[in-house]
């Protein structure tokens, strides 16, 4: 696949190099001298101008591009060049670095494909190291919705009961599930839950230490589970 990544700054250029990595062709725009400079120095194509205005993408050849990430650090530019992504039938993902505020999604979210939150991504890394192994964010969905991979315990108060057992809080959701070692997938109202196995949870923030006790029980930690 081809895509075009606006900006070659920290988040940039890291998405480049992965998407390089899997053998993906990746074309940064980039407008600071420097930093296009040391992209190239990376190996990567680089077209050096504002990846706001429509003829610089074109440079880039966003026409035939498959997506488009706009991953500069300001807010209005990466949604410019989102939209010019758009007009060309690009996937467009757009990064948004100040703090979540519900009234920025709604403006945003409804005219690009996908919004990245690079600061709480690398919360959500730290958020694991904290909670250990038997509590794991996924993602945050929305402001106040965050995806929760459960580990069973041996303290778990639901190991030996099906899934069609667990009564989870009104605001949660049992998204996937998956014993020992095995692959996730629909959960069955059948599946027993055993020491090991694996339940991914949509919740509310507020009643995710409820859903932690319930699936994990009283011993594990809880720091860090809800919002910022």
């Amino acid at each position: 696949m081809r895509f075009v990544i606006i900006g070659a700054g920290r988040v940039g250029l890291r998405t480049a190099r992965v998407l390089r990595e899997e053998g993906h062709e990746v074309t940064l725009v980039e407008r600071d001298r420097d930093r296009a400079d040391r992209a190239r120095t990376n190996g990567f194509e680089v077209v050096e101008g504002d990846g706001s205005r429509e003829e610089v993408l074109t440079e880039a050849d966003v026409e035939g591009a498959d997506a488009l990430g706009a991953l500069t650090s300001d807010l209005n530019a990466n949604f410019a060049a989102c939209m010019i992504g758009k007009h060309y039938g690009c996937r467009t993902v757009m990064r948004i670095d100040e703090d979540y505020r519900e009234e920025i999604y709604q403006k945003y979210a409804d005219e690009v494909d996908e919004i990245v939150y690079p600061e709480r991504l690398g919360a959500i890394g730290a958020k694991n190291a904290l909670l250990g192994g038997s509590v794991r964010a996924i993602a945050d969905i929305a402001q106040n919705l965050q995806v929760i991979l459960f580990t069973i315990t041996e303290q778990s108060p639901m190991r030996g009961y099906t899934i069609s057992e667990v009564a989870l809080p009104a605001r949660a959701r049992i998204l996937a599930f998956g014993k020992r070692d095995r692959p996730m997938g629909i959960p069955l109202p059948d599946d027993s839950l055993e020491t090991g196995d694996r339940l991914a949870v949509l919740a509310d923030f507020d009643v995710l230490d409820d859903v932690r006790q319930l699936l994990v029980g009283e011993g594990t930690a809880t720091a860090a589970v809800g919002g910022d």
